[in-house]
């Protein structure tokens, strides 16, 4: 039997040669499919290399799921391609929106959770597992500033998602900790969906210039840090191992020093497996490798 999934990482061609001869037990590579919507080319090949030797996960940035106009229809099907050709092991995306009318922003930009909101975010979610023929992962955002007119609570609302449309959620736990931190609202995990986990991202933050650290920014450029890392160890005592990425987009450093923080989730995601079922876990198996 495969063994289970548990830490991995963002795959940065930089890292092409050594990430491709990894032997590290659970190790998986995620990238943004955006990188690889093509029908060939060198950047296909290397991708397609790599997953002929680990899991794969793609991490979408742009399906602009919260925005209040139809999916891009083109890229959409490039994605299901891509899925098709990768085979990934989880495909997720934000909960956010990021284009409006043919313009695409170089943000995750947020939304009032409304009645509408969930319908219009419900229906997206439906219309991109039909086309990818698979049900995809949901990350929470990450919160800079109050903005009114919710009619849902943040985890009410990704458990509805999950009620409605058979997704799953990727929790980000550093967007947890900025968004409590930023917010000065504190939150409460049980509310969450626990049992809807398929996936955790771990990523670094650093202090805004102006403000200082009264405004946390999710610049995934720096480690892991120690609140995140405690916060961590609380969510997989409630929903059990679940595969870790630790994410680093800029600032990239040498493969050796993220893979130690990756060995340090793998660590934890092991130890935990050895303890008894945790509270609000579900029962579902462990994603295989393959």
């Amino acid at each position: 039997m495969a063994h289970a999934l548990t830490a991995g990482s963002s795959l940065k061609p930089q890292h092409f040669d050594e990430a491709l001869q990894c032997t590290a037990p659970g190790l998986w590579w995620e990238v943004h499919p955006e990188n690889y919507l093509a029908d060939g080319g060198p950047r296909l090949a290397w991708l397609q290399a790599i997953r002929a030797r680990h899991s794969i996960s793609l991490h979408g940035v742009s399906l602009s799921l919260a925005a209040d106009a139809p999916l891009d229809a083109a890229h959409l099907a490039r994605l299901a391609a891509l899925v098709q050709r990768i085979e990934p092991v989880l495909v997720s995306e934000h909960l956010a929106w990021s284009a409006w009318r043919g313009t695409y922003h170089p943000d995750l930009l947020p939304f009032p959770r409304t009645h509408e909101a969930l319908a219009r975010v419900a229906d997206n979610i439906g219309r991109t597992q039909d086309a990818l023929r698979r049900a995809i992962a949901i990350e929470n955002p990450t919160h800079y500033l109050p903005l009114p007119g919710h009619d849902w609570s943040e985890p009410d609302f990704l458990a509805e998602l999950v009620r409605r449309t058979g997704c799953s959620l990727l929790l980000d736990v550093n967007n947890l900790y900025l968004g409590a931190h930023n917010l000065g609202e504190p939150f409460d995990l049980d509310a969450y969906p626990m049992h809807a986990v398929a996936e955790i991202h771990l990523a670094g933050h650093h202090a805004d210039p102006a403000l200082g650290a009264n405004l946390l920014i999710d610049g995934h450029d720096t480690p892991v840090a120690e609140p995140v890392w405690a916060l961590y160890q609380q969510v997989l005592a409630r929903t059990g191992p679940r595969p870790t990425l630790i994410e680093r987009d800029e600032h990239v450093p040498a493969l050796a020093e993220l893979m130690a923080e990756r060995d340090r989730a793998h660590g934890m995601l092991t130890e935990v497996a050895r303890k008894p079922q945790a509270r609000g876990a579900s029962t579902a198996e462990a994603i295989p490798c393959v």
